[in-house]
């Protein structure tokens, strides 16, 4: 890791979901090309820091910062967000009917084309490029021509997602559980776009709990989070532990 500013700091971060604290008080930096897992219990807050990152409105941030590559990220709207280069994939990706899937993707990259002052691409460059990296994913071009995940079954929705990361190309990715509903075939595809687009510079916070999975991607950072906090940091080894012993255990090995 070199010295370099963080892509990415969140500094004492609370949030609330209607009346009740989900994140209390979580602070990290995020390292341009640099890779950081979140594992926790179900309810730890780990959705919770990606949807706030990217500026869902149900989620209110009652105190703390977060700065992206030197704007005050809580201070921009959600597409302002998506075109400073964040990217947040969802547990549960929605359908989106009488959307077309080629279309929503296109409209999506040439918006962040145009913030950078760069010219839109057209459809068919856009459908050229989009068809090869499907390929690549495992992913049936056909789905391009399909509304937005309408009929499309679990892995296929993930791997769409990764086709929307590759072709977006972020600054950070916030990845939610990207291998959920994966066969071996697409966890080998998370992978290499992970570790290819790494050595280009985009960093990634990914929420998982596959062991095999973190192990070939090799993070710089795992941190266990419970209650809305980051309860330990560690390295692969601290994801080695939990997949041995659970969180339950593990909470208590941490608190003594």
């Amino acid at each position: 890791m070199t010295n370099t500013s963080p892509l990415l700091s969140v500094g004492d971060l609370r949030v609330e979901v209607g009346e009740r604290t989900v994140l209390d008080g979580i602070t990290l930096d995020i390292q341009p090309g640099s890779l950081m897992v979140l594992m926790g219990a179900n309810g730890s807050g780990k959705s919770t820091l990606g949807l706030t990152l990217a500026g869902h409105p149900r989620y209110r941030v009652t105190g703390g910062s977060a700065q992206f590559n030197g704007q005050d990220l809580l201070a921009l709207k959600p597409e302002q967000r998506a075109r400073a280069g964040l990217f947040v994939s969802l547990q549960s990706p929605p359908d989106i009917p009488g959307v077309k899937n080629g279309l929503f993707m296109r409209s999506a990259l040439n918006a962040i084309r145009e913030s950078h002052g760069e010219t839109p691409l057209d459809a068919f460059d856009f459908l050229k490029d989009a068809r090869a990296l499907a390929s690549e994913l495992g992913l049936d071009a056909k789905l391009l021509s399909r509304p937005v995940n309408e009929g499309f079954s679990g892995g296929e929705r993930k791997r769409n997602e990764l086709l929307q990361l590759a072709l977006l190309k972020p600054r950070l990715a916030l990845l939610d559980e990207i291998d959920s509903g994966m066969d071996v075939d697409g966890v080998r595809a998370v992978v290499k776009l992970v570790q290819g687009m790494r050595a280009q510079g985009t960093a990634f916070v990914m929420v998982s709990h596959y062991l095999q999975l973190i192990e070939s991607l090799t993070p710089d950072a795992v941190l266990r989070l419970d209650q809305g906090r980051i309860a330990e940091t560690g390295t692969l080894a601290l994801a080695q532990e939990i997949a041995r012993t659970g969180f339950a255990r593990n909470s208590e090995t941490a608190e003594v």
